[in-house]
């Protein structure tokens, strides 16, 4: 693609082919619900002539199918607006063989098929429903494994390829509460290796254990209290940041981050890195979208921002250097984050609640309250409310608010259970005090 490209008169030329395999099942009441398997392959080329671009993809591999696709990308350049800033990475910056392996593949993953898919819900399922009389409903049990490989050919003389594997298990039980009112909880596992996933037995258990809590659940009078977040709730809080940091958010002036560097963005206890380097993690490659090699950036430093995540693109409007994170979709490249985390702390996240007088531990958020521009932050929760240090009974239907500037920088304590089943992940952390709207 990359050869016949610069034959018809690109200047650039850069094709990313990928190949995958899909399967999700889900089982509800011991039934299975839900069988999908999919494969999926197709090639994507950016083509630049004169600093102008175009891309094209297409997933008709014939002969026929690849020459159209190269035409096609000759004839947008003639149509395309010249971009100052548009270009390839620099070619002495780009990774060079062999490259590190992080150990992202797993063939055990790969072999999982649907009867045996339909197996590990099932029995995930039934432990959630076995674990007390009072569960008789479910939204079911569901496990996703995917597998596939990508390549990046450049004209530049780079080439590699990347090959990963990825399976989770989740399930959601229903119990019934006072006045038939409906409470639901989850528990989920992840990881790229099969055995790096949590027992299944466990995985239910908890998810009913989890369910049981929300049993009684009340509103709370409004007033203002710490906030102490799990894990999951936490990572929300940290994906609702990684998108104030992608160096498109700053060259478009769409961030509250502006001109923020070397400043305090976030408490002392906090530090943020992005890193595409650790062995089995979700957001692991060898190199970037452009081909430069895979490296850790530190984006907040025990509270300072550091940095930000930028692309050749983003960088060159913002006259810096790239930091290795570009991501490619359909031959598009942008900033993007891998492994975006908020370092875990050195305080158990039981002594974290123990610590709280009173205040508000959520386990669950609803909808979408964030202006990135602002900062400003308000959102539906659930979770229990802590008195004396002890989890007194479940809240639900609450909302939080405040703004993530003033939230990161009151964080006053910092978890140390910090787990990687997704690419963004945070331990439990507490904001020493945010708005809670109740009754």
């Amino acid at each position: 693609m990359v050869e016949r490209a610069r034959r018809a008169g690109a200047d650039v030329a850069e094709a990313s082919a990928r190949q995958g395999f899909d399967l999700s099942v889900r089982v509800r009441l011991g039934n299975p619900e839900r069988v999908e398997e999919a494969g999926h392959r197709g090639v994507s080329l950016r083509v630049l002539r004169d600093q102008r671009v175009a891309i094209t993809s297409t997933s008709d591999l014939s002969p026929a199918g690849l020459e159209r696709l190269v035409n096609d990308a000759i004839e947008l350049l003639d149509l395309s607006q010249p971009d100052p800033c548009a270009g390839p990475a620099a070619p002495e910056l780009l990774a060079k063989p062999p490259f590190p392996d992080y150990d992202l593949y797993d063939p055990r993953v790969a072999r999982v098929d649907a009867d045996e898919a339909l197996r590990i819900a099932t029995l995930a399922e039934r432990a959630a429903l076995a674990f007390d009389p009072r569960i008789k409903l479910s939204e079911g049990a569901t496990f996703a494994r995917s597998s596939g490989v990508g390549v990046l050919v450049l004209s530049s003389g780079f080439s590699g390829v990347q090959r990963s594997t990825y399976a989770s298990l989740s399930v959601s039980p229903v119990v019934e509460d006072e006045g038939g009112k409906k409470r639901r909880g989850h528990y989920w596992t992840a990881n790229r290796h099969f055995d790096g996933l949590e027992n299944t037995e466990f995985v239910g258990q908890e998810a009913a254990r989890r369910t049981l809590g929300k049993l009684g659940a009340r509103k709370v009078p409004t007033t203002e209290a710490p906030v102490v977040f799990d894990p999951d709730e936490a990572r929300s809080l940290l994906g609702s940041f990684a998108g104030c940091v992608l160096g498109g958010a700053i060259w478009r002036k769409s961030s509250y981050l502006l001109e923020r560097e070397n400043t305090e963005v976030a408490s002392p206890l906090v530090t943020i890195v992005d890193d595409p380097t650790i062995p089995r993690a979700p957001g692991s490659r060898a190199f970037d979208g452009e081909g430069l090699p895979a490296r850790r950036n530190v984006v907040v430093e025990k509270g300072v921002l550091k940095g930000f995540l930028l692309d050749s693109y983003s960088a060159r409007k913002l006259g810096r250097a790239s930091t290795g994170s570009a991501a490619r979709s359909g031959g598009s490249i942008g900033p993007s984050t891998t492994n975006f985390l908020l370092l875990a702390g050195k305080t158990p996240a039981s002594e974290i609640v123990r610590s709280t007088e009173r205040g508000l531990f959520v386990t669950d958020l609803m909808g979408f309250g964030f202006n990135p521009v602002t900062g400003d932050f308000s959102r539906g929760a659930a979770g229990f409310w802590i008195e004396s240090g002890e989890l007194a009974f479940p809240v639900s239907e609450v909302t939080i608010s405040s703004n993530l500037d003033t939230m990161l920088k009151n964080i006053d304590a910092v978890g140390e259970d910090l787990v990687l089943k997704s690419s963004t992940a945070a331990p439990t952390l507490r904001i020493a005090s945010m708005t809670i709207s109740g009754t």
